[in-house]
C-alpha cells in the first residue's frame, strides 16, 4: 500500500520551526523575520487529524520588528511550548534580547509567554522528562529549568566550532557542534527540582559548572571529501546507548560546480562512542532531522528538497519523497503517536505524511530477502522439472 502524504499551501507564511503539543495539535513558527518584507511573524496552532487535514485553530502575531520563531520544542504532557524568538534590532543593539519564550496551549487556545534574556537563539531542546531546557546561539548554550526558565548551571561557551543541535538522555547533555560532540553530565536533581548542590540551603548559591566527560570527533567517512561537519544529533528515545547524528561532507578543494556534498546518517554506540552503522542518504547536505517517539523511524530533510524516512535499527530507507517542497525543508517533526510526520519550508508549504503500521517492516533489505527467497524456490522447481524430464 502506498504511503499517503499531502502538501498544504500556507500563503505568506514561510515556515522555520515546528513542534507537536499533542498527537493532533501542531504549532508552526514563521514569517518574514526582521526584514521589512511586510510578512508578519507568527505562531500558529493547527489541528492535524490525518495527512489531508490541516485546520488552523489559532494564531499569535509577534511584535513588530521581532524575528520569526527560528526554533522550538514542545512538551505534550503539559501542552507547553518553548521557542526562540529574537527581539527587534533596536533591542539587540542595547544588549537586551528576550529570546527564550514559554507558551502554553489552554482549552481556550490562549498562548501566553514568559521570556529570559540571552544571546541570539537558534537551538531549543527539552529533556525527555520536560524538566530541563537547552537554549543555544552560535557559541553559547544555557541550561535552564523548565517551565520556570531558571538557570541550572553556568552557561557553556564554545571557543571552537558552532552549535547546531543538542540532545538529552536521562543523565547527559550532548551538544552537537560543527566540529565535535560535547558530552556533559547533568547535575543531580532533587525532588523539588533544585540541583543537589543547592538542596538544604536557603541562601543564594553560585551556579555549578557542567562537567565535560567526553569530546567525540567527527567520524571517518568513505570517499575523498575535503572534510565534514556535524549537523544534528538525537538520542534514541527508548535507549540511551544509541545516538544518531547527521554528518554533512565538504567537497575537496578541487571540486567542480556539480561536485556532490554528500550527507550521512550515523548510528553511534554511546558506551564506546563508536559508529555502529553509517549510511549515505544523499548528494546534498541535510537541513533537518528527527527521531520518532517510538524509536522506530528516522526522518530527514535535504537541501535537494527531498524528505526521507529510515529504519532506526538498520538505517535502511523506508520512504523517499522527491521534491517534497520548492525550497529546502527548514523543519521536520514526528507527532507523539509516531503516525504522522510533518515537514515545513520557507516556500510557504507544509507536507504531512501518514506513517502506516507496516512501514517499519518495509525496508529494501526485507524486500531483497523476500525476492531472493522466491528466486531460490523458483530455481528449485525448474531444476526439479528438468531432472524429471531427463
Amino acid at each position: 500500500m502506498r504511503t499517503k502524504h499531502t502538501a498544504h499551501s500556507l500563503p505568506s507564511f514561510p515556515i522555520y520551526s515546528s513542534a507537536f503539543v499533542s498527537a493532533n495539535e501542531l504549532i508552526l513558527g514563521g514569517g518574514g523575520g526582521q526584514s521589512r518584507s511586510g510578512i508578519k511573524n507568527k505562531l500558529r496552532l493547527y489541528r492535524v487529524e490525518s495527512d489531508t487535514v490541516l485546520e488552523l485553530v489559532d494564531e499569535l502575531e509577534l511584535d513588530k520588528g521581532e524575528d520569526a520563531p527560528m526554533s522550538m520544542a514542545g512538551y505534550p504532557e503539559t501542552k507547553q511550548l518553548v521557542c526562540g524568538v529574537n527581539s527587534s534590532a533596536e533591542a539587540l543593539k542595547t544588549g537586551e534580547n528576550q529570546n527564550c519564550r514559554r507558551f502554553i496551549v489552554r482549552d481556550g487556545n490562549t498562548l501566553k509567554f514568559d521570556a529570559v534574556e540571552d544571546d541570539f537563539q537558534k537551538v531549543t531542546v527539552l529533556s525527555p522528562d520536560g524538566g530541563l531546557l537547552a537554549a543555544a546561539g552560535n557559541k553559547d548554550l544555557a541550561l535552564l529549568r523548565f517551565p520556570s526558565l531558571d538557570p541550572v548551571a553556568i552557561p557553556i561557551h564554545l571557543d571552537k566550532g558552532e552549535i547546531y543541535d543538542a540532545t538529552f538522555s536521562a543523565d547527559t547533555l550532548v551538544i552537537c557542534t560543527t566540529v565535535s560532540l560535547l558530552v556533559y553530565s547533568l547535575p543531580q536533581q532533587t525532588t523539588d527540582g533544585t540541583t543537589e548542590k543547592k538542596a538544604g540551603k536557603q541562601k543564594e548559591v553560585a551556579l555549578p559548572k557542567l562537567d565535560l566527560v567526553k569530546t567525540v570527533d567527527r567520524p571517518t567517512l568513505p570517499g575523498q571529501d575535503g572534510g565534514s561537519s556535524f549537523r544534528s544529533a538525537r538520542y534514541h528515545p527508548l535507549d540511551s546507548k544509541v545516538l544518531y547524528t547527521v554528518v554533512n561532507a565538504v567537497p575537496p578543494r578541487n571540486r567542480t560546480k556539480n561536485s556532490p556534498r554528500r550527507a550521512f546518517v550515523c548510528k553511534w554506540n554511546t558506551e564506546k562512542w563508536e559508529v555502529a552503522k553509517l549510511r549515505k542518504v544523499g548528494d546534498r547536505g541535510l537541513t533537518c532531522f528527527d527521531v520518532s517517539a517510538n524509536g522506530k523511524f528516522l526522518a530527514f530533510g535535504s537541501s535537494d528538497y527531498t524528505v526521507g524516512i529510515l529504519d532506526s535499527q538498520t538505517l535502511a530507507p523506508l520512504l523517499t519523497i522527491l521534491k517534497a517542497h520548492e525550497f529546502p525543508p527548514t523543519t521536520l517533526r514526528f507527532n507523539p503517536a509516531s503516525n504522522l510526520l510533518m515537514s515545513g519550508s520557507a516556500d510557504n508549504t507544509v507536507r504531512i505524511v501518514t506513517i502506516p503500521d507496516h512501514l517499519a517492516g518495509a525496508s529494501w533489505s526485507s524486500w531483497i530477502i523476500v525476492i531472493v527467497t522466491l528466486l531460490v524456490i523458483l530455481f528449485a522447481i525448474i531444476a526439479q522439472q528438468m531432472h524429471q524430464a531427463f
